[in-house]
């Protein structure tokens, strides 16, 4: 067969070798550039504004790693090449700062006795303990005092500023110490009160007058004691009942000559009949605050049996929630039933309202006096008074505000069934129940057992639905820090937040259980997720 010349053969037999597509011309957007510099700019001046403090504090690693951090960004966005990159830097580091780094400092708190008294350094409780002890003795050293501050005059720091009656020098002063001012930034009364200052502004009397307690608490530290105020315009050097003594490293104090030795371990001043200090320091008490948890019968107790109803509000709401909203799903699902669009909208309206201002609601109720649902039973039940009705009360609450939510994902699983699987089963015999639970219930369970994983997790935590209802009442009159409805996130808070003293050691060390307990449930979960997908792929 003769091959015609120029015919589609020949083409092809001199047709080029094919070989990578042209690239295209390069195309830069100057207004692309410009957002891309000025973000880039921006990010050198947050590394520029975070260096000071860590240079301030001497925090030579975290330095290390911003300038790192900010170098790597620099190059990867100056570079035309890692693309992928580009596009998982941002997230990778809101990742490290809004998820890892929360949850490393909480693992790291809860390795020591951080929390009230504890907050700071060994020689910030020293001088807190010099400065508290203050007196005024005779002989005093009287000032004219200005109370300034260096920023809102509601609610900034406050500043003492001063003129020694001897020198005429002007000093301010606040809890960090006394630095002189110069002569020319501040305008002085002939009584030596000074009535301007630059870099401050000065308070008011009644702006003063209003932050009377937080002038009277506030005490500047000089050498044998501190200034503190005497009124809104006077201030004196009191001398320090307590003094601490670097030989003994010891408190002593200087008039009946009791001493309080320094503890390293418990990060406190105690004595030696074993009275301690209030004000102490931060230090490492390794896995103290988890064995305390499990061994100090004070505690123990109560986490057990808070850890038990944990599961068991966690467990009714999320399976309460989802059998009724399933249920109702299914019941609208029927394309027989008239007006289903309307009766869906009204189902869901629990769902749109604000869960905080229904809790308070509900609360309201539920009150044994004038509560609505008493009043309407005819009854007179202590609902929140007793253990047993306050944790129904709290799981009804709980069913009412999640049900909307379980109606509308099983929903949207059902419409995505196709309704031939039920056609089938129905000619080959079998029942609506047996078609619902062979057919229709399986397949809703591939599709929302990682939803009820995530509804398991966030009523383990769920702190408003108890904080709000019942506040973790009632308490048992030997126990005011631990309620009948209180879970580890509420005794937690209580913990950190009580009044008995914030102990955020011991709060961050619960918190880890929480995490391992919800972390180890969501993997099982998961994990029979994934065996499900199996079965029904």
């Amino acid at each position: 067969m003769t091959t015609q010349l120029g015919g589609p053969a020949t083409r092809a037999l001199h047709a080029p070798a094919a070989g990578p597509p042209p690239r295209p011309e390069k195309y830069t957007s100057v207004t692309g550039q410009l957002i891309k510099a000025g973000l880039l700019g921006l990010v050198v001046a947050i590394a520029v504004w975070a260096a000071f403090p860590l240079v301030e504090h001497e925090a030579w690693v975290g330095l290390a790693l911003l300038v790192l951090t900010t170098g790597a960004l620099l190059y990867l966005y100056l570079t035309p090449r890692h693309i992928p990159a580009k596009y998982l830097a941002p997230g990778t580091l809101l990742l490290i700062a809004f998820q890892l780094f929360p949850v490393l400092y909480t693992a790291t708190t809860a390795f020591t006795n951080f929390g009230d008294g504890h907050r700071g350094t060994k020689q910030d409780a020293i001088v807190a303990i010099q400065t508290a002890s203050v007196t005024q003795v005779p002989g005093s050293t009287q000032y004219a005092l200005s109370v300034a501050t260096t920023g809102d005059p509601a609610t900034g720091p406050l500043v003492f500023l001063i003129t020694d009656p001897a020198t005429k020098v002007v000093s301010a002063g606040d809890a960090s110490g006394l630095k002189k001012l110069d002569a020319a930034d501040v305008t002085v009364t002939s009584a030596g009160k000074v009535t301007a200052a630059d870099g401050y502004t000065v308070l008011t009397f009644g702006q003063a007058s209003l932050r009377s307690k937080e002038i009277t608490a506030l005490a500047v530290p000089v050498d044998g004691g501190a200034i503190r105020s005497s009124g809104l315009s006077r201030a004196y050097e009191g001398k320090a009942g307590r003094a601490y003594d670097e030989r003994c490293d010891c408190i002593r104090d200087t008039t009946s000559g009791k001493v309080w030795t320094a503890d390293e371990t418990a990060g406190s001043f105690v004595s030696t009949d074993g009275d301690r200090l209030a004000q102490g320091w931060k230090v490492n008490v390794g896995l103290s605050n988890f064995t305390r948890v499990v061994t100090d019968p004070d505690i123990s107790g109560p986490f057990l049996r808070t850890l038990v109803w944990n599961f068991a509000f966690a467990i009714g709401s999320t399976g309460g929630t989802f059998v009724l909203g399933m249920l109702i799903a299914v019941a609208l699902h029927s394309p027989r039933v008239r007006a289903r669009n309307l009766y869906r909208v009204l189902l869901v309206l629990p769902y749109a309202m604000p869960a905080f201002a229904m809790l308070l609601v509900w609360r309201d109720m539920f009150n044994s006096d004038f509560g609505l649902i008493n009043h309407v039973l005819g009854t007179d039940v202590d609902w929140l008074g007793q253990p047993m009705t306050a944790r129904l009360a709290v799981l009804l609450v709980q069913l009412w505000l999640g049900y909307p939510y379980m109606f509308l994902v099983t929903t949207g699983a059902l419409q995505a069934i196709p309704a031939e699987l039920s056609e089938a089963s129905r000619i080959d015999g079998a029942g609506a129940w047996q078609s619902f639970r062979r057919i229709v219930l399986p397949l809703l369970m591939v599709a929302l057992t990682p939803l009820l994983i995530s509804s398991f997790a966030f009523n383990f935590n769920n702190f408003n639905a108890i904080y709000l209802t019942t506040e973790g009442g009632p308490f048992a009159p030997d126990n005011p820090a631990n309620g009948a409805t209180d879970l580890l996130i509420t005794y937690t808070y209580r913990l950190a937040f009580g009044g008995s003293g914030a102990q955020y050691g011991y709060a961050a060390a619960i918190s880890i259980f929480i995490f391992l307990i919800v972390g180890t449930v969501s993997a099982i979960g998961f994990r029979r997720t994934r065996q499900q997908e199996e079965v029904y792929a």
